[in-house]
């Protein structure tokens, strides 16, 4: 066990908004995590080698510089929320301005569109699933707008056609103002996470993009309906005011680097500090729960999967991320990667670990022991945790055991 008299530097977590629903979250247990990484640390930056939804640079992102690295390019855009410092452009935006810009496109998008495909708040189950049919069949219509990814590919999915043409609007709004420098880079990624608040918010699903809900009866077509009737624009108008508030208040200049590189490409451009690893432990992939937010940050009109010649359900995107972490067989090769990566850059780990992982803690441990040697000092720390697996019945949070291995060099 962890000892708890050690001396530790003072870190705390700060609170922080959240942007997006995500399965697996350790905003829960943030305090348990710093505490954590507070007892490991020696100095450096803190490299939050899978950083999702980036909780982490939101804990403690004013106190240490933060490397915050993901192999989701989303995890990239929703990191400056907690690490840039939003320019006077952002702060200052004429928000006005900008949703009428959208509001423009939206209209233009839709009046090219088949008639039909609005919802009202109130009719029969078999219309609502030929209203829903008709916008899933917009994945064959032309289109000569430059911004009509969601709506050609999500309508009637998790998302309205009304709803993905603000998706789409806001995104082209968004890149034609980075475009003519009315704001920066790191701007940019700020308006992108609230889109993606946003998405998360309206969409009919439980949080997560794996599979949307069908309208089998009354009941569900009526959650579903109350999802359909709500304004995208509103949530993401609402998100950017509340995130320009705390970014200014909260953000401070400090040396962060947000990376999308593979964990053992990071490790490899490492030199010293703290790593936190969060990495996937279910055998099932990120990649399929978030793809959605992918495609709309890469917005690259990806071929989608097909099986048996029909696009498959979820609208995944054809090429998709596979961690050797949710892989039964590559598993254990993958933590002594990290492992040996960690030694050769010569920072100090704190590992998250739960009990539903692939992988048994001894099993864990043993590996660290062997990749790491006896240069590392290897304690645990342990405690109860709720996981939320996005779920929307009796499993949606989830008793485990939350695990810190903490290594550090003697």
């Amino acid at each position: 066990m962890l000892n708890l008299l050690r001396p530790v530097p003072t870190f705390s977590a700060r609170p922080f908004p959240q942007i997006i629903k995500y399965m697996g979250s350790k905003a829960g247990i943030i305090d348990f995590v710093v505490d954590g990484i507070s007892r490991a640390h020696r100095g450096g930056p803190v490299c939050d080698l899978f950083a999702g939804a980036c909780s982490l640079s939101g804990a403690i992102g004013n106190q240490v510089d933060v490397i915050s690295n993901d192999i989701q390019s989303y995890s990239q855009t929703i990191a400056h929320i907690y690490l840039h410092a939003a320019s006077g452009a952002l702060s200052g935006i004429d928000l006005a301005l900008f949703l009428k810009e959208a509001k423009k496109l939206v209209g233009e998008a839709i009046r090219d569109l088949p008639s039909g495909l609005d919802y009202p708040s109130h009719t029969s189950l078999e219309e609502f699933n030929k209203i829903e049919d008709r916008n899933r069949q917009l994945i064959d219509h032309h289109f000569d707008s430059e911004y009509h990814l969601f709506l050609r590919c999500y309508s009637g999915t998790w998302w309205s056609a009304q709803q993905c043409a603000w998706i789409d609007a806001l995104r082209a709004v968004a890149d034609d103002w980075l475009a003519r420098d009315r704001i920066g880079n790191g701007d940019h990624a700020i308006l992108l996470s609230c889109v993606m608040h946003a998405m998360a918010y309206t969409g009919q699903g439980t949080g997560h993009y794996a599979q949307y809900r069908d309208a089998k009866t009354v009941s569900s077509m009526k959650d579903i309906n109350i999802y359909r009737q709500k304004s995208v624009a509103t949530y993401f108008e609402r998100k950017l005011r509340s995130i320009i508030e705390w970014n200014t208040q909260n953000v401070l200049p400090r040396t962060h680097e947000i990376t999308v590189l593979d964990y053992s490409d990071c490790l490899k451009k490492l030199d010293g500090g703290t790593v936190y690893a969060d990495p996937p432990y279910a055998f099932v992939h990120y990649s399929r729960f978030y793809h959605a937010i992918e495609t709309f940050v890469l917005y690259d009109y990806p071929d989608l999967q097909i099986q048996r010649g029909e696009v498959v359900k979820g609208r995944y995107r054809d090429e998709r991320h596979q961690s050797p972490f949710s892989i039964r067989s590559l598993v254990g090769g993958a933590f002594t990667t990290m492992f040996e990566g960690v030694r050769g850059s010569g920072a100090n780990l704190v590992l998250s670990y739960s009990n539903a992982a692939l992988l048994d803690l001894d099993t864990m441990i043993e590996l660290a022991h062997l990749a790491l040697g006896a240069a590392y000092d290897i304690e645990i720390f342990r405690r109860d945790h709720r996981h939320m697996t996005m779920g929307r019945k009796a499993d949606r949070n989830r008793d485990v055991e939350e695990t810190l291995l903490l290594a550090m060099q003697r």
